[in-house]
């Protein structure tokens, strides 16, 4: 599911139009982004919660030349998948669609 499909979706369900439900999703989507990238984290009960972690320097490789390289530390954004949200993917018995 592309947003295209995802804004459909949600649209269809709240009886709202696809221009409403995507300026909702893309302000949503912003203020997720700014929270995380202030340190601060975005719970959604259920569902999941937003958050930063910090992802320590380390030593990777060059996969052409073999090459050690040096990696710095850096801030990356992680999602927790909630209770509800880890039971509903259980239960559905995901099978993905032939192409």
């Amino acid at each position: 599911m592309n947003k295209s499909d995802l804004l459909a979706a949600i649209a269809a369900k709240t009886n709202q139009s696809k221009v409403a439900t995507g300026e909702f999703l893309d302000a949503a989507i912003a203020v997720i982004e700014e929270a995380v990238a202030t340190g601060d984290s975005v719970t959604l009960v259920g569902f999941g919660t937003f958050k930063a972690a910090a992802r320590a320097a380390r030593e990777g490789k060059n996969p052409k030349t073999g090459e050690k390289i040096k990696i710095a530390a850096t801030t990356v954004p992680r999602f927790s998948a909630g209770a509800g949200f880890k039971a509903k993917v259980a239960a559905g018995k995901v099978k993905k669609a032939k192409k």
